[in-house]
């Protein structure tokens, strides 16, 4: 029989500063009732008898299997495929065109999660540079959605946005048990690569990029979070790349140097 978990003030704080040590996330006091929502079935399942329990195992990496569960359920993971279509008209419109078809173009999509941002991308990217080099890489803090992009399986009803050539090209329409999907063809789910990376930590060597989205993220972050954040993706764009963030982000008074050339599109100086 499931308990009727109460997580009180104390126990809340504690996560609060465990996540935020951990991941950057910062949980403000409107979040108790999500936490709540999102764990307590996790936890009466443990049978573990309070919050304050599950919450000192999943701190200093004592449980990590169980630590990036609790991550997973609680970062939120938002996307659909072409959104906020302005930044991809000009990634195909100025940024492609402009661009030396002898160099690998490379993107990164930071905070990837389902997999609709990076394989926007490589549908775009494949019609619009042909045999022309490029790469796309995805990363996301939470396994669980980076398990799901790699599949490249979506209902049809995720389809809406994605211009009807590349559905053609791209996409097969799922069939028998697979009925109301669709699947990314596989030589391009083959041309992302996904991998775990935890944005506020120290990156590893990634190489440089001369497209890097970092949509609907740094809401979530307080201001030196934000600015180490961003600091960090900075210094894998080339120089003249481009930094595309969510329309209901800022970078006002994060970092100096960056020129804006659209709403939510910056340029770094070459």
């Amino acid at each position: 029989m499931r308990q009727n978990l109460t997580l009180n003030d104390q126990e809340f704080d504690f996560l609060r500063k465990h996540l935020y040590r951990a991941v950057g996330i910062n949980l403000t006091p409107e979040k108790k009732a999500l936490v709540t929502g999102r764990l307590g079935k996790r936890i009466s399942d443990l049978g573990l008898a309070s919050f304050g329990e599950y919450f000192k195992r999943i701190a200093g990496n004592l449980d990590p299997d169980e630590r990036q569960w609790a991550i997973n359920a609680l970062t939120t993971n938002e996307t659909s495929f072409y959104r906020e279509p302005q930044h991809f008209a000009f990634l195909s419109e100025v940024i492609v065109p402009a661009h030396d078809r002898r160099e690998t173009f490379r993107v990164w999509s930071a905070a990837s999660s389902t997999g609709e941002e990076p394989y926007s991308i490589a549908m775009l990217l494949a019609e619009r540079l042909q045999k022309a080099p490029w790469e796309v890489m995805a990363s996301d803090l939470s396994t669980k959605v980076l398990d799901l992009a790699r599949r490249g399986l979506y209902s049809l009803d995720r389809a809406d946005r994605i211009p009807k050539p590349y559905l053609r090209r791209f996409c097969l329409k799922g069939v028998g048990a697979q009925e109301g999907m669709f699947l990314l063809e596989p030589w391009l789910r083959e041309r992302v690569r996904f991998l775990q990376v935890n944005l506020v930590e120290p990156l590893p060597k990634l190489g440089m990029f001369d497209l890097i989205f970092l949509r609907n993220v740094l809401i979530y972050f307080d201001p030196p979070t934000k600015k180490r954040v961003v600091e960090q993706l900075l210094a894998h764009l080339k120089p003249g790349g481009h930094f595309f963030f969510g329309h209901s982000e800022s970078l006002t008074g994060l970092v100096a140097g960056l020129e804006p050339v659209r709403p939510a599109i910056y340029r770094k100086p070459s």
